[in-house]
């Protein structure tokens, strides 16, 4: 018989940031153990539950008992299933003990590769009253839970203390015992809007009973979209902006939400408005509200209470936050006070890393580094210095120091306030984007400078001391910083050799060639994925970057050149013939061979006619090459196609004389050389 099944465990206040993820965790784990047992089908869904008090799932057509299967167990190949009699060996003997089967009863199964013995058993199905609670306890040690807690004179552990456990089936109680709860029907509304205990009557009514009676909206997504459409009502001609972080992080602090608006006093918006912002999201959970782009003093609080006079609610918010507003007012004056300039000094006793020196220090490489890129960018070389020399500064500030998240911000604020360029200030809010993937980049050439410093010391020192990322480890943030300078070279684009900047980044932190080596080629499967990401045939990426281009800048021009050459009626052929002369290069040895043929060696007439179209063709691609019209070079090259082919079929390369044999070779070198200048075209 089906029925709808429900599980619900009432706890202590679960992780609000973790919450949703608990909660679909918890559904996927159960999901696979019921459709694994035949309890439920494979298409079958269901749906999960969570708020700060509760996790639960809800699967429809549940059977009671699974249907009849054959199970089936692979065992010991035939091989060494029997011994040199035909009789089991011990290996197969422990086998047909484990399943509980004679000889007779094994079948032998091939597949593909080797002949097995298999035992098959036919199973009664059982009762889900088996099974439910052995499946709720294997869930819940699945679940990505950091830290445990235990609680009472009992061993059970969980995020979180549990209270009680529901498990019906239909209107029927499932039996049995997780966390040393036995289960039952019976569960707790919201913890000040609900009074005494209520009775889940059947496992299709959960959602509906918990709201009327105890004021729980137990679906997440439900009571994250009602908070989002009252956050637009209430925000009415102000705009509230939405911010998916904070969104979900309410939604798991609530189970009735109502949205109220508090206010605080128009002297604090004196303060920079990204310290107001972040202190009243941080710290209070509020949505700031917004006129015309601007910050003003009036936000939004949801609350876990629906009232009918919300005044002690508003007023209560207002008084919690005046003292965080009134701390932030109180530090932006007092850092105000002690010039950017001054606190450079103060970062000699902070340790950027034990084998990298201090902060200062740091500071002295990004200021050589900006100096070195602002040079090529012919950019304003003192004012990349001078912003290079207080991008760090704020980080002694006490504004810094509570919310590490407005460094670069708050020194932009400090800069101006202390009479520096703008650009100087802006370049110092800029050198930290971008943060994360799609953030906005830098702009100007003094910006970029001090961005690319800060990424690239960063980068080289690390990977000077050997501290490389690998696997999922990367505890400094190194592939987000080369992303960084990827992005910066590609996409503003600037004409930047990027073993140059390596090198000169690698030079200040004495770090050692193999490592500038190793640096590049990490950055390189870096851009390989960036550009995969884009749209970019990995084919087309692989043909360009093998190579290992420097000029990220021109990456990109590259490729479009390769999909225009790739679809023409001579790139498959060329690709082909450029494969087999790469082929050729590597089996021979071609040390001390020229870059040109010698045309006195040259015999046959198909040679002497490739060596022509070579020599003819050679400027116009340098020169195409050298324009960056790398389209107009792959095109070009295109012609070479019919006098490829009929080299090939009419001319015997590896000749039996040295001399002939070295000089076909070397105008083979030549070709390549030629054909491979804007990608390595064998590669399509």
């Amino acid at each position: 018989m089906k029925n709808t099944l429900l599980i619900e465990l009432l706890t202590e206040e679960l992780p609000p940031k973790s919450l949703a993820r608990l909660g679909q965790s918890f559904h996927e784990q159960l999901r696979g153990m019921l459709v694994d047992a035949g309890f439920i089908a494979a298409q079958e869904q269901g749906r999960w539950f969570a708020t700060p008090r509760r996790l639960a799932v809800q699967f429809a057509d549940v059977l009671a008992a699974q249907p009849d299967r054959t199970v089936e167990r692979k065992g010991p190949a035939v091989a060494s299933g029997l011994d040199a009699d035909g009789k089991a060996s011990k290996a197969l003997e422990g086998f047909m003990r484990s399943a509980g089967v004679a000889f007779e009863q094994l079948e032998r199964v091939h597949d593909g590769k080797a002949e097995y013995f298999v035992a098959r058993q036919h199973k009664a199905g059982e009762s889900i009253d088996l099974h439910l609670a052995g499946m709720v306890e294997a869930a819940l040690k699945k679940l990505p839970v950091a830290k445990l807690m235990r609680w009472g004179a009992g061993e059970a552990q969980f995020v979180r203390p549990v209270h009680r456990l529901t498990m019906l089936h239909g209107a029927r109680i499932v039996p049995g015992s997780v966390l040393g709860l036995a289960s039952g029907n019976v569960t707790l509304g919201h913890r000040f809007m609900s009074s005494g205990e209520i009775v889940i009557p059947t496992a299709d009514a959960y959602a509906d009973t918990l709201r009327a009676a105890g004021k729980v909206i137990a679906d997440f997504a439900e009571r994250r979209e009602m908070i989002r459409a009252q956050l637009q009502q209430a925000a009415g001609k102000l705009q509230c902006l939405e911010d998916a972080a904070l969104l979900d992080e309410v939604t798991a602090l609530v189970e009735y939400p109502a949205v109220y608006e508090a206010g605080f006093d128009a002297e604090f918006l004196d303060v920079p408005q990204e310290c107001l912002i972040l202190t009243m999201k941080a710290n209070q959970k509020y949505f700031p509200l917004f006129e015309h782009g601007r910050l003003s003093n009036r936000f939004l609080v949801v609350s876990n209470m629906q009232v009918a006079d919300p005044a002690n609610i508003i007023e209560g918010n207002a008084r919690v936050v005046r003292p965080r507003l009134a701390d932030a007012k109180f530090f932006f004056e007092t850092d105000r006070r002690t010039p950017l300039q001054q606190r450079v000094a103060d970062l000699g006793r902070v340790v950027y890393h034990n084998k990298l020196g201090t902060q200062q220090q740091r500071v002295e490489r990004l200021v050589a580094i900006a100096r070195r890129i602002a040079v090529l960018l012919h950019g304003d070389v003192a004012h990349a210095e001078r912003a290079a020399l207080l991008c760090k500064a704020d980080l002694t500030s006490n504004m810094v120091g509570e919310f590490p998240e407005l460094q670069g911000t708050m020194g932009r604020y400090y800069a101006l306030h202390d009479g520096e360029p703008a650009v100087v200030a802006d370049a110092i809010e800029a050198h930290y984007r971008p943060r994360y993937a799609g953030d906005a980049l830098p702009q100007g050439n003094v910006a970029c400078a001090v961005a690319l410093a800060d990424k690239l010391d960063a980068l080289a020192g690390l990977f000077s001391i050997g501290q490389v990322p690998t696997g999922d480890r990367d505890p400094f943030g190194l592939r987000r910083a080369a992303l960084g300078v990827l992005r910066i070279l590609l996409e503003t684009p600037l004409p930047l050799p990027l073993d140059e900047l390596i090198a000169c980044a690698m030079e200040l932190n004495r770090g050692q060639a193999a490592a500038a080596d190793q640096l590049f080629d990490f950055m390189l499967e870096r851009l390989r994925g960036l550009l995969r990401e884009a749209g970019h045939e990995p084919n087309a990426v692989d043909a360009v970057l093998v190579l290992k281009p420097t000029r990220i800048d021109l990456v990109t021009a590259k490729l479009d050149a390769v999909r225009v050459f790739s679809v023409l009626p001579e790139a498959e052929a060329l690709a082909a013939a450029n494969k087999r002369i790469v082929n050729l290069l590597k089996k021979a040895d071609v040390t001390g061979l020229g870059n040109e043929a010698d045309v006195v060696l040259l015999q046959e007439p198909a040679e002497k006619a490739l060596f022509e179209q070579v020599v003819a063709i050679t400027p116009h691609i340098r020169s195409l090459v050298a324009a960056e019209d790398y389209t107009g070079a792959l095109t070009l090259l295109a012609g070479l196609r019919a006098a490829v082919d009929r080299f090939f079929e009419d001319v015997m390369v590896m000749a039996e004389e040295a001399l002939i044999r070295q000089n076909r070779l070397a105008l083979l070198k030549q070709l390549a050389g030629l054909m491979n200048q804007v990608a390595d075209i064998s590669r399509l």
